[in-house]
Order: structure tokens, then C-alpha cells, then sequence
């Protein structure tokens, strides 16, 4: 009688069902995995093997195999050793044949019977349980895996430790879930001398969510600012520590189980690949912008991307999700995340008017700036110069607000969305006033008659697309909530106008409307 027990496959961060059957015959001794493995799967049988090896078994002279059902299902990861293992085990005799029902399980398998982590155990625990079974996971991912909820789990140190739990020699206690630790100190905008407008553009970004790019030279403090958004950000709510935990599973970054309700915050290097930044490689592993899924994307001298790079994050920014594309299957990454980003004016770093200016200005700056394609920068709400930092600033006492009063207000504009998209019953993920669309947006960020007509005229002027239309309508109504006003005023209307390509274009004809505003 074959062996069977169940086990998942993983396609982004959704876990699908695989029921592993091993079953053998009177003929050659061999071993084979059959149901479309990758090589990490199929090395399973060298260490299974091995482990069995280390607890002193042998396996049966004669031809074994180890099915992987659905067979159409790309399997890949070293996550099969385990249920391999139990299935081959159940098939001697080694457990009860009825000691696997009710259990999936994922782990991998070292020469001495040890069981490895994996990466995915949150993910594997929440299918397991979608399908009424317990989970049978490595120790060191116990308490990860426990977090999935109310269900039976086991995370035994070695096989033998199991196999004697399902002979009723040892029984073994469930994990209890990792701590949820509490962020690090927090990074204070009283640090921040001077650039009291780029603040302020950096307050309403963290309360409606909106894309923000700074642009200045060298030491403005660009990056100062940008990492200290996460301070403003309120922490994650229940929802959206599980969706971005899973991802975290998925890359292997959660140890021992500890979460934390701290914003992500990732900033990758500008040599950072397509794969790298949007996901994918052999496999198909969530690139940084979902690893900040809830969080902030940060990209420090913006240009330098390569532009096919940046290009990629287009669709990301605009859905919410990465879709990798294979030949056989989709994986699909959430990625709903804040873009900050920094820029010098140009490669030389200084450019425009003044002391130390860039001497091949405007040349420099058109060709730096023209690696950024229009459509990325059309995608980013408040763009905002920084400009250089003097003495008389550094001189100043330290600013009397900081990130707690900053914080208070942005928590005070949030909560006003989410309010509005209770009444509205919208989902969670359109709360922010950087998701609203439709008629919902229509509604709750319609413009007075004045604030209508200067916003009509900087579109006819040709200064805004028909997504900096919708764009500027969302900032101005965040713009209007850290005001707590009802509605949506002209100076909204010109304040969220200021901010659209104003540091990039100071010469175009929306930013002379902007000016005349």
C-alpha cells in the first residue's frame, strides 16, 4: 500500500495543494521523483536517502517512486524532503498508515535526520488550514507557522523525533507564536534643519500615500527626509501584517517567528536588476518592491537606475501586484507600496542658477532627467525641490515640530479616509486617498467651482495628463483632510498644482499656471 500525505507548491505567495504518494515495485533498484520537479526537488532522493541513512534505515531494494500530484504543477524548493520522507516511511511501516491523515507537511532534510527551514512556512500553514489540515513543519519555523491561526501544528527538531510523537513514544508540544517586537527608535524630522516645504511635502505623501520625489544637490537631505517617512506612517493593522508577513515568509526574512508592525522600508542600491527590484529569477523569488508591500520603496539617485529597471515599476505602482509570467504559470507578488525617491538635478549634482552651478546647465539636466521616462514620472504625486542646505539654516536651533506632531496630524488625515471608505464600504486597500478612482473619487475629492476652473485650465494649458488630472484630484483632497476640510478648495487645488513637476520643470506652462496660481 502506498504512502501518502500532503504537501503545498508555491506560486507567488499562494500555497497549492500537492498530495505526494510513493509507492514501489519488483524491478531495478531505483529511486524517482516523477510530477514536473525542478533540480531541487529531484536531489530530494539524495537526501532523503542520507537521512534515512542517519537513523539507520535502509531503503527497500527495488523501484521506488514518489509521485507529485497535480503533475501539471511546477514544483520547486527543497520543502518536499519531508513529506517525501513520511510518505516512504508510512509505505515501510515506519508510522501508521493513518498517522498522516490530517496532515500536510514542508521541511527539508539533512544527512542526520535533522529537519532544515524552509522559507514559506506562514504561507503553507494558512493553505494547510484553508484545507482542515495541520501543518508538520521544521522546528526553527514553528513558531512562525503558528501565527496562521487556530491549528494543529508540528515542528519536530529531527525525523526521529516524529516518527516517535506518531508511535506515542514522545509527544510533542505545539510552538506558540513569535513575538511581535516592537520597531526601533525612530528617526526624528527635528534632525532636519531647514526644507520646511520639502517637510511638508513629505507630511501629506504619508497621509494620502502618495508617491514623492526630492530633487536637489548633494547633502540637501534628500535621503534624511525620506527616511524618516516610516516614523510618519501609522503601524501596520492586523490585515496588513499577515499580507506582508507572507511575503516576508516567501524570501525567508522572518526569523524564529518575530513580526513586527513597524512599515517596511526597503532601499535597494541603484546596480539593483529588474529581478532584483520587481521579482523573478529561476524562481520567481518577490523582488524589493514587494518585500516593501505596506510599506515604502525607496530609490536614492533615481537616474541611475538602469531605465528598463525603473520602467518596471510602472505597472506595479499603478495595480498593486507583480505578475511574473513563465511559460507554464503566473506568479503573482503583491506590491502595494509608498516610491520615495531622491535625484540630483543633474550627473554633475549641482545644476541650475547660482554659486557652484552646473557650467553645462540646461544641457546636463535635460539628458540626467531624460532617463526617467515621462510615464514614471507621471506616476509620482508631489515632486519637490530641495535646495541646498546654508549656513544660517545649519545655525538655527533645532525646529520646535518634530515627527511626533507631524505623526499626530497624518494619523489625524488617515483616519478621516478610513472613516469615509466605511461609509463608502470600500475595501481596506482604497482607503488612502492614493487608491481612491472612480466615482468614488469623484465624489469625495469634486473640487469647488474656483478650484475646478484652475485645475481645467492648467489641463488645457497642457500641463497635466489625464492621470495627473485624476493624481492631482487625490492630493488635493489629502491636502484638504490634514486641513480636516470637508471639501476640496482651490487653494488645494494650487497647492496640489505646486507640487506636480514643479522642481523638474520650471519653465513649462503648467508650472507659469502654477506660479500664477
Amino acid at each position: 500500500m502506498p504512502g501518502q500525505v500532503v504537501t503545498v507548491a508555491f506560486q507567488g505567495v499562494e500555497a497549492r495543494r500537492v498530495d505526494v504518494e510513493v509507492a514501489w515495485t519488483q524491478s531495478t533498484p531505483a529511486f524517482h521523483i516523477v510530477g514536473l520537479a525542478d533540480k531541487a526537488v529531484a536531489e530530494s532522493r539524495e537526501r532523503v536517502r542520507g537521512a534515512f541513512v542517519g537513523l539507520g534505515l535502509a531503503l527497500p531494494a527495488m523501484r521506488i517512486v514518489a509521485n507529485l500530484a497535480p503533475a501539471d504543477l511546477p514544483k520547486e524548493g527543497s520543502h518536499y524532503d519531508l513529506p517525501i520522507a513520511l510518505a516512504m516511511m508510512a509505505a515501510m511501516g515506519v508510522i501508521p498508515q493513518d498517522a498522516l491523515a490530517g496532515w500536510a507537511a514542508v521541511g527539508e532534510l539533512r544527512f542526520d535526520g535533522t529537519v532544515a527551514p524552509v522559507p514559506g512556512a506562514l504561507p503553507a500553514a494558512v493553505a494547510a488550514n484553508g484545507m482542515g489540515l495541520g501543518l508538520i513543519c521544521p522546528e526553527a519555523n514553528g513558531p512562525e507557522a503558528a501565527w496562521a491561526g487556530d491549528m494543529a501544528i508540528l515542528a519536530p527538531r529531527s525525523l526521529i523525533s516524529l516518527v516517535n510523537h506518531f508511535r506515542g513514544v514522545q509527544i510533542m508540544s505545539p510552538p506558540q507564536p513569535g513575538p511581535i517586537t516592537a520597531p526601533g527608535s525612530l528617526l526624528d524630522l527635528k534632525e532636519v534643519k531647514g526644507q520646511e516645504q520639502a517637510k511638508r511635502s513629505l507630511e501629506i505623501a504619508a497621509a494620502g500615500g502618495h508617491n514623492l520625489l526630492f530633487v536637489g544637490p548633494p547633502g540637501s537631505g534628500k535621503s534624511m527626509m525620506a527616511e524618516r517617512l516610516p516614523s510618519l506612517l501609522p503601524p501596520l493593522s492586523t490585515r496588513e501584517l499577515l499580507e506582508t508577513s507572507m511575503v516576508w515568509s516567501m524570501a525567508g526574512l522572518i526569523a524564529r517567528g518575530e513580526l513586527t508592525r513597524a512599515r517596511p522600508f526597503r532601499a535597494p542600491h541603484h546596480s539593483a536588476s529588474m529581478a532584483a527590484l520587481v521579482g523573478g529569477g529561476v524562481r520567481a523569488r518577490p523582488g524589493e518592491v514587494s518585500l516593501a508591500h505596506n510599506g515604502v520603496l525607496f530609490l536614492d539617485e533615481l537616474p541611475e537606475f538602469p531605465p528598463q529597471v525603473l520602467d518596471s515599476l510602472r505597472q506595479p505602482l499603478e495595480t498593486g501586484e507583480v505578475v511574473v509570467a513563465r511559460a507554464n504559470h503566473h506568479v503573482r507578488y503583491p506590491a502595494r507600496v509608498q516610491l520615495i525617491a531622491a535625484m540630483n538635478p543633474c550627473r554633475c549634482g549641482l545644476g541650475g542658477p547660482g554659486r557652484g552651478a552646473c557650467g553645462k546647465a540646461p544641457r546636463c539636466q535635460m539628458d540626467y532627467q531624460g532617463r526617467i521616462s515621462g510615464p514614471l514620472f507621471d506616476r509620482i504625486d508631489l515632486q519637490v525641490e530641495a535646495p541646498p542646505v546654508t549656513p544660517a539654516d545649519l545655525a538655527l536651533p533645532p525646529p520646535t515640530e518634530g515627527t511626533a506632531e507631524a505623526a499626530a496630524r497624518v494619523a489625524a488625515a488617515r483616519d478621516i479616509q478610513a472613516q469615509r471608505a466605511d461609509a463608502a464600504d470600500l475595501p481596506p486597500s482604497a482607503a488612502l486617498n492614493a487608491t481612491a478612482s472612480g466615482a468614488a473619487l469623484e465624489k469625495i475629492a469634486a473640487p469647488d467651482q474656483a478650484g475646478h476652473a484652475l485645475l481645467q485650465k492648467a489641463a488645457e494649458r497642457g500641463g497635466l495628463t489625464a492621470r495627473g488630472w485624476t493624481r492631482t484630484l487625490r492630493l488635493a483632497r489629502t491636502i484638504a483632510d490634514l486641513e480636516a476640510s470637508p471639501g476640496v478648495l482651490r487653494r488645494h487645488i494650487a497647492e496640489a498644482l505646486i507640487h506636480r513637476r514643479s522642481a523638474l520643470e520650471p519653465t513649462s506652462p503648467a508650472a507659469r499656471l502654477r506660479a500664477e496660481a
